[in-house]
């Protein structure tokens, strides 16, 4: 990083690059450092081998992390592979950045909790998964704390994108074809663009590394505000005028009960994330869930400069 008191960009090492997360940062990260991109193609989260010898060849000043297997559901019948990527792969990477001296930025998700509470889950909350997936994704946090590597681990929830599978998605599609969408109105939470995440990211990064060193640790990295499925849906569907789909009427918006959606993982019925430490420390607060929609909703392209910004 330093050179004869000459500062000079860090190089990354960006896991899941091809992701909804991923992609956003492989692009905004680029203004700050120099980046080594991996998508699944290039390096499986799934092989530690092959996570030590990209590390090592890559040099990195910082990894960050923002491969998962976020298939959910699937999530219950492949737990394997769930546990291989989101357990044992943030790990063996804490491993190799403690080794080498770099650092580490991880992601990891609201569904560490049962989502019982009924007030915003903040870093001390105590976790309790009730999926595969969540409990996968608490391994990996506790792998990475257990190497005492230099590592900030960034929880967020409902992420979604204009690419990838996500929610934002598939309601556009079943819009576009459907005259009625049933969506669950008993789970709470907070929607997230995947830009914003990778904007407050960059943010950070780009403050240096001395700068990381001395903030690390678990903190929420959430947009503000709070929704169900089915008024993040009626929002989604409201701004139709956006969406490219035939001329027939906005389909209907029909709550219904998560026990009349049946799905093989169980999710947490109440899932906001309280951001008041990352602000705390950083300075630095998402916008509002619907500013950020909003945004994402009017871009043209997934590199467009990011209206819905954190603020200074």
């Amino acid at each position: 990083m330093h050179s004869a008191g000459v500062m000079t960009r860090p190089l990354i090492l960006l896991t899941g690059a091809s992701g909804q997360l991923g992609f956003e940062l492989a692009h905004l990260l680029r203004a700050h450092a120099t980046i080594t991109a991996a998508d699944r193609a290039a390096l499986d989260l799934s092989d530690a081998d092959a996570i030590v010898s990209a590390v090592r060849s890559a040099k990195p000043d910082l990894i960050v992390n923002a491969g998962a297997f976020t298939a959910v559901d699937l999530a219950e019948s492949q737990t394997e592979v769930a546990f291989a990527v989101n357990a044992r792969a943030p790990g063996v990477l804490a491993e190799e950045a403690k080794r080498s001296g770099a650092m580490l930025i991880h992601y990891s998700t609201d569904y560490v909790f049962d989502g019982t509470s009924d007030t915003p889950y903040d870093e001390t909350a105590a976790t309790n998964p009730m999926s595969v997936y969540g409990a996968s994704k608490l391994a990996g946090e506790e792998a990475v704390g257990s190497t005492n590597a230099q590592a900030l681990i960034f929880r967020t929830s409902w992420v979604y994108g204009l690419r990838g599978k996500n929610f934002l998605l598939t309601i556009k599609r079943l819009a576009a074809e459907r005259p009625e969408l049933r969506i669950v109105d008993d789970q709470t939470g907070t929607p997230n663009w995947s830009r914003t995440l990778a904007h407050a990211t960059a943010v950070v990064i780009a403050r240096g590394l001395p700068y990381l060193a001395e903030r690390t640790g678990l903190y929420h990295l959430s947009c503000t505000g709070a929704t169900t499925w089915y008024e993040f849906a009626r929002a989604i569907v409201a701004r139709g005028a956006k969406m490219p789909s035939s001329n027939a009427p906005a389909p209907r918006v029909v709550p219904i009960a998560t026990e009349d959606y049946p799905t093989p993982a169980r999710r947490p019925a109440y899932a906001v994330l309280s951001t008041r430490k990352f602000t705390a420390v950083f300075g630095e607060t998402l916008p509002d869930w619907r500013e950020a929609l909003a945004a994402c909703l009017s871009s043209t392209s997934p590199v467009d400069t990011m209206s819905a910004q954190p603020r200074d």
